[in-house]
């Protein structure tokens, strides 16, 4: 964040499926993260259909705390429509996607808003991969950056991490898929409009709770299907938005 600006207002979107022993951590991650960086901020906590006690657990959370609000899908919209039904209620500057597994620790999310104004989108990647991925879920990381990169022309880092979004900006596009793909989809739409963007390598923590379904087979041929669709979708006329005029830099 740049000295001598005035710190912007943060929407965090929590999307969350079946991680009632996580989703409390989550919350309180958002709340320490954005202490003396944020000038104000909410936390919207998406239930994306969890089977277990997901949902009470984040109705609680809201009712002691006034920046806290929950979303309930009546069934599972995937981790991009989580994201989007979040989106939807979002009022802030930015916009930041923060897993419900909790693996993301408050200075990694600290180390990514304190970036904010340095660009129009903080694009994070994870800096210590191999503490606690496979060897397979690496390749497949590194498979998917390069090809998306390849494919669109650009030098993203990581597409898949809490990259932080100007809210009016994201919320100005279409995001078609509602799979894993969808943050990719999102900044190669704006990152293509000539949004500029600031990377950022951040320790990521090991999952304590539960399991990744990213890799499940289903999960993948839907992001193939979306990338797919995107490569086509931004040769077409307007398949490119419009980028909005910079935000002016306030003196705080």
């Amino acid at each position: 964040m740049q000295s001598g600006t005035k710190m912007p207002s943060v929407s965090f979107i929590v999307p969350a499926l079946n991680e009632e022993r996580s989703i409390k951590g989550a919350a309180r991650t958002c709340e320490a993260s954005a202490e003396g960086l944020a000038s104000d901020y909410e936390i919207i906590l998406v239930n994306d259909g969890s089977q277990d006690l997901t949902g009470e657990v984040m109705d609680a959370l809201a009712r002691g705390s006034p920046q806290i609000r929950v979303v309930h899908n009546p069934c599972n919209l995937g981790f991009g429509g989580a994201f989007k039904a979040g989106l939807a209620h979002a009022k802030m500057d930015y916009v930041i996607r923060i897993c419900g597994d909790d693996q993301v620790p408050v200075a990694g999310v600290r180390s990514i808003l304190a970036e904010l104004g340095n660009a129009d989108l903080v694009v994070p990647y994870i800096a210590n991969p191999a503490e606690f991925r496979s060897w397979g879920r690496r390749f497949g990381s590194w498979g998917f950056t390069t090809l998306v990169n390849y494919l669109f022309g650009l030098r993203v880092p990581y597409y898949n991490h809490s990259v932080v979004f100007r809210r009016e900006a994201v919320q100005g596009i279409q995001i078609a898929t509602d799979g894993f793909a969808y943050q990719a989809e999102a900044l190669v739409k704006l990152l293509l409009a000539g949004y500029t963007f600031v990377p950022i390598g951040i320790n990521d923590l090991a999952r304590i709770h539960g399991k990744s379904t990213a890799l499940r087979p289903r999960n993948l041929l839907k992001v193939v299907k979306a990338i797919c669709d995107l490569f086509w979708e931004v040769r077409k006329p307007g398949g490119i938005p419009a980028k909005l005029p910079s935000q002016p830099r306030s003196l705080s």
